[in-house]
């Protein structure tokens, strides 16, 4: 066993909150980069070192807390949305270093812990981990610009006087990573812990139509090329056309948009909203980009539109690793009897990248009325605490 200190975990996991907390609910503003994000991360390298650990960040603001030998690396991300929950990739790297911190004071295996940088999508999708594991260039990723139009080589060089190298992954075995469901399962069904099986793939990129930007008290409806309204036609046909491709746990949303030059008189010249689809067949991702821009491009032609498009970012689906999925199964029966279930990820995780690299499996703990990426998220703490019993049965 590793005697994981529940009160030092629930101690750690609130004053991480404070980096950027909100004053609303226990809500948090720490999105990558932001001073609240590096004095946060800051604090953790303190932390990893006092738990024995080497801290260690590499050039785009992943920290690791280096076990100093073969090791499981645990672990999550601790930046949040632009509006987020205190727990949302938080609770993942604090169980972490408790377990780290724990199993080293008994002697116990070596574990490593990270939180990568990003994930939260300011610059793309799950930016650190995608950019460590390979899956996203480091070059392109320098291009990528967050919506105010901040470059990520910008972005990051606010770490630079922090920046080392890589961490090489062939030290590690295997990677874990804790979160809270961010949906409303477990909740409803009254469990306390999810077993995730495997993890839905996802696409997202910008799409911009071109108009006419012209007077809106003069210019007559007939002779107007409203990128708005072609969006907004975009939006309904994508919907109905969706409708026998799709299964019940696909999901799509336009989530940013972007109007020029946004002003109540003017008649939108440029609308740029992004699209994302999540599902967990490769083949179904494909043909739902088929159908996007087969469509886009019809209202384009129709609307008298330009038609364009940014980076298409996305990740396949993941199945979770059979052995370290078994130790948490095993953890979950012992911690929570009856109270587990075995479950798909419909969010997308650090640990999606981090599989094309080692084996991965994840643990969820409900999230409060089923709310995430929102100052109302929230966990029982005698939830957070069964989910760090868990991960520290898995660990051994």
């Amino acid at each position: 066993m590793i005697p994981a200190n529940p009160d030092r975990f629930l101690a750690d996991l609130h004053h991480l909150r404070t980096f950027g907390a909100s004053g609303v609910d226990k809500g948090v503003v720490r999105p990558a980069f932001s001073d609240a994000d590096i004095a946060a991360r800051r604090w953790l390298a303190a932390r990893m070192e006092e738990a024995g650990l080497t801290p260690h960040f590499d050039p785009v603001g992943n920290l690791f807390g280096i076990a100093g030998e073969r090791s499981l690396l645990m672990g999550s991300h601790s930046d949040s949305q632009p509006e987020g929950g205190w727990l949302d990739g938080a609770l993942g790297v604090i169980a972490a270093l408790e377990v780290a911190r724990a199993s080293r004071e008994v002697g116990g295996p070596p574990i490593s812990v990270v939180s990568f940088q990003d994930e939260e999508g300011r610059f793309g999708v799950t930016t650190g981990s995608a950019i460590w594991s390979g899956n996203l260039d480091l070059a392109k990723a320098d291009t990528l610009t967050d919506h105010a139009g901040v470059p990520f080589a910008e972005a990051r060089a606010r770490m630079a006087d922090l920046a080392g190298d890589f961490v090489d992954p062939a030290q590690f075995t295997g990677f874990i990573e804790m979160h809270i469901e961010q949906g409303p399962w477990l909740d409803t069904e009254g469990d306390k812990i999810g077993v995730v099986s495997d993890i839905v793939g996802i696409r997202d990129m910008r799409v911009t139509f071109g108009g006419q930007q012209n007077h809106a008290g003069t210019t007559p409806m007939h002779l107007r090329r409203d990128a708005f309204q072609a969006m907004s036609a975009f939006s309904s046909a994508i919907n109905d056309r969706f409708r026998n491709v799709v299964t019940p746990a696909t999901v799509w949303t336009i989530g940013h948009v972007t109007l020029h030059p946004n002003a109540s008189s003017i008649v939108p010249g440029r609308a740029t909203f992004s699209m994302q689809w999540r599902d967990g067949d490769t083949d179904r991702l494909a043909r739902m980009e088929e159908i996007i821009r087969s469509t886009a491009q019809e209202i384009a032609e129709a609307r008298g539109m330009k038609l364009s498009y940014g980076p298409m970012l996305g990740l396949e689906p993941v199945v979770m690793d059979a052995g370290l999925r078994g130790a948490l199964e095993l953890g979950a029966a012992s911690v929570a009897p009856g109270k587990w279930r075995k479950m798909p990820s419909g969010a997308l995780h650090d640990a999606t990248n981090v599989g094309a690299l080692m084996p991965v499996a994840m643990l969820f703990v409900p999230s409060i009325n089923g709310i995430s990426h929102d100052f109302a998220e929230d966990t029982a703490e005698a939830d957070l605490v069964a989910g760090l019993e868990v991960l520290a049965r898995a660990a051994v």
